[in-house]
This record gives C-alpha cells, sequence and structure tokens, in this order.
C-alpha cells in the first residue's frame, strides 16, 4: 500500500510592508523526496488558491525536478474538516515567514496535527514551519513538543537575519517555554532530529535530511 502524505503551506504573504509566505526549496525538496519514495502527496494551503512564495526564496534558476511541486501551488484546495479526518500516514509542514502568521492559531490546523498525531502518524515541519506545533496539545492537554527533541529556526538565526522584531514571537524560545527539548546546529547548518513520529529542521538547508528522516519514520510504521 502507497502511504499518504499531507503537506500543509501558509496563506500569509506579508510580514509587515515586506513580502513573505512559502519558502520554496523547504516544501519542494521534501516533496520530491516522497514522490521518489511511491508516496501519494496531497497539498493544501490555509486559505486555498495561489500559494505565496517568499521571493528570497526562488533560486535564479529553474530547478527542473521542483516543476512538479510548484505547479501545485497554483491553486491549492484549502484546508479542511475532510483533512482531519482522512488519516494520513504523514503530515509534512514547511515553513517560510508566513507560517508564523496563520499556523500558530489555526485551530483547524491544530486539530489536524493532535488528531494525526494521536493515531500514530508522522509530523514533520521545518524552520518556521514548527510554528504549528506551538500551541497543539494533546487530549490529556500535554503540549504535543513537550519533552520531545525538537529542532527549528533559531533565536539566533532570527537575529543574525535582522527580523527579531518582525515576527510576532521567537520561535525557538517559545518552542523551549512549551517544555520542548531544543537541539540545533550552528546557524545555517543542515540540522534535522527525529524523535519517534516527530521529525523537525532546522532551516532551510535542513529540507531534504527532514523528508529524509520522515521516509525512515514512515518505514518503520
Amino acid at each position: 500500500m502507497s502511504k499518504n502524505v499531507l503537506i500543509v503551506v501558509t496563506s500569509a504573504n506579508k510580514m509587515g510592508s515586506n513580502d513573505t509566505g512559502l519558502w520554496l526549496e523547504e516544501y519542494a525538496a521534501p516533496y520530491v523526496e516522497f514522490v521518489r519514495q511511491g508516496y501519494d502527496v496531497t497539498v493544501r494551503s490555509i486559505e486555498g488558491g495561489q500559494v505565496p512564495l517568499d521571493p528570497n526564496s526562488l533560486p535564479e534558476k529553474d530547478v527542473l525536478e521542483w516543476q512538479e511541486a510548484e505547479a501545485k501551488l497554483t491553486n491549492t484546495q484549502a484546508l479542511s474538516n475532510e483533512d482531519v479526518s482522512a488519516g494520513f500516514d504523514a503530515v509534512y509542514l514547511p515553513g517560510g515567514h508566513g507560517t508564523v502568521f496563520d499556523f500558530p492559531d489555526n485551530l483547524l490546523l491544530q486539530r489536524l496535527i493532535r488528531e494525526h498525531a494521536e493515531k500514530g502518524a508522522v509530523i514533520g515541519s521545518v524552520c518556521h514551519g514548527p510554528s504549528a506545533l506551538v500551541h497543539v496539545t494533546l487530549s490529556d492537554g500535554t503540549p504535543l513538543v513537550k519533552g520531545k527533541k525538537v529542532s527549528a529556526f533559531t533565536d539566533a538565526e532570527e537575529k543574525e537575519m535582522g527580523l527579531e522584531n518582525a515576527v510576532p514571537f521567537l520561535l525557538e524560545s517559545t518552542l523551549r517555554e512549551k517544555g520542548a527539548a531544543f537541539e540545533n546546529g550552528d546557524n545555517w547548518s543542515d540540522y534535522s532530529v527525529r524523535d519517534g513520529k516527530l521529525v523537525t529542521g532546522q532551516n532551510p538547508m535542513s529540507s531534504e535530511s527532514t523528508a529524509k528522516k520522515m521516509v525512515e519514520a514512515l518505514e518503520d510504521k
């Protein structure tokens, strides 16, 4: 049986007066890896329609192997109640600064993550994507990330970009406050961590390794 992976992406396109959105590599590289494994990949966005891309994430030249993934972003379906109950084998949440604006407080997304996690699905995310995890609580009230090894875009990386005051919260600090056992490598290094069926990566450079760890977790099921 082929495994089914749901990818949920941001619909937020502004950070103050600056354009933002989905960070392309964090979505496209894992998409390619999942398809390479023969998985069925479903793409949803928070609001549906054309997905905004962070202009800083666009490569100078088209990446041929990303074309199928990019085509899926032109007219997405919005995340729905049907997705919550669909029973995907994995849910993957790529980042981009857009996610810190429309992921954390989206109740539908929180419910989707909680229900899939409690049913044993693999939950994966990279960079700012783990902003979706900060308010997710399990049915017993425990934060999803409490006591779990987790990585994400670090406070140091945010400050190096000069965006620590542009975001509504610092992701590393917030995950730590929720009880996560936060781990990271050097700034801009490839760093990802798997804790059972929860897989997270630090930054865009960690996109592929995060996807590969998700594959490992899926094949262990």
